[in-house]
């Protein structure tokens, strides 16, 4: 991708927006690809760079715009650490969708970018074309957290006999990552991918590559909120919402994608078999065709 400052909004390569936050200003970097309507793309984390969620397949029918998150990459960092927050998040998408100047857009948030989307949809419902909430959920509490850890453990019992290492993926899952540098927080991350793959052992030779790609930033860890919970608020996103989530997720798979289904006013759930976190690497062509069936049918996408 072109590593380029740009005048349009919407040309392709990497945009840069100065932000104001607080007495600060803060450097907003997002990356554009593809051509036809704005769909916007928060990736997950916090903290993970963002370009692991690239999806090729939709930029040859959408203008995909990739928010490069703020404490993450070449964007600018917070001056305090503790305010990486989702509605902090929420704050600075809304600055790029104010930029791209569109009457609408598309949003899809991925994982911890699921619950940006689900705050930006409360925030700016007037704003928003459809929504596609990704491997997420609308509440990140203790509960949840307890969750992950057990399915991590069920992951390690199915899997230590033919792969050893993975005895230390819960140890990792709940290392306290702010508490790290950026490679130590990187290495962690690629430790434990295989967890977020359906079958990554069986296709290494194709994974491995983007394990050995991933970074995280461990500064957006540092943050510091209340653990987000939207559940009571759900029924005030008026956007068409597609809930899609991995079958084997183990982290936000089709337990909390009930939740929100549950919780929408006007959604459809798509849960597809045989895919973990990132369905978009493991099944890229049915992931594509889900997405694209669901704005063509409710987002007025053109065939």
């Amino acid at each position: 991708m072109n590593h380029s400052y740009q005048s349009s909004p919407l040309s392709p390569g990497t945009h840069v927006l100065t932000v104001r936050h607080g007495p600060a200003r803060i450097e907003q970097r997002y990356h554009v690809a593809g051509s036809g309507p704005v769909c916007v793309a928060h990736s997950g984390g916090p903290g993970i760079g963002w370009d692991y969620l690239r999806i090729p397949e939709l930029e040859e029918h959408l203008t995909m715009v990739y928010i490069e998150p703020v404490g993450t990459g070449n964007s600018g960092r917070l001056p305090d650490a503790r305010d990486y927050t989702v509605p902090t998040y929420a704050q600075f998408l809304h600055q790029v969708v104010d930029h791209l100047a569109q009457p609408r857009i598309h949003l899809l948030g991925h994982s911890h970018g699921g619950f940006v989307a689900q705050r930006y949809a409360l925030e700016h419902p007037d704003r928003l074309a459809c929504l596609v909430l990704y491997d997420t959920s609308p509440v990140a509490d203790e509960t949840f957290w307890s969750a992950a850890v057990a399915a991590m453990d069920l992951f390690v019992e199915r899997n230590v006999g033919a792969h050893p290492e993975v005895a230390g993926y819960t140890d990792a899952l709940t290392t306290p990552l702010g508490a790290l540098n950026d490679d130590g927080a990187t290495a962690v991350l690629r430790q434990i991918m295989p967890a977020y793959l359906f079958d990554y052992w069986g296709r290494e030779g194709e994974f491995g590559p983007a394990r050995r790609l991933l970074r995280m930033y461990a500064e957006p860890n540092r943050g510091q909120g209340a653990p987000f919970d939207v559940r009571a608020e759900l029924s005030r996103i008026t956007a068409a919402t597609l809930v899609l989530a991995g079958s084997d997720d183990f982290i936000c798979g089709p337990r909390w994608a009930r939740l929100l289904h549950q919780g929408l006013p006007d959604a459809e759930p798509a849960i597809l078999k045989d895919t973990g976190h990132l369905a978009h690497l493991e099944r890229p062509a049915l992931f594509a065709a889900t997405v694209l069936e669901f704005l063509k049918n409710r987002g007025g996408l053109s065939s």
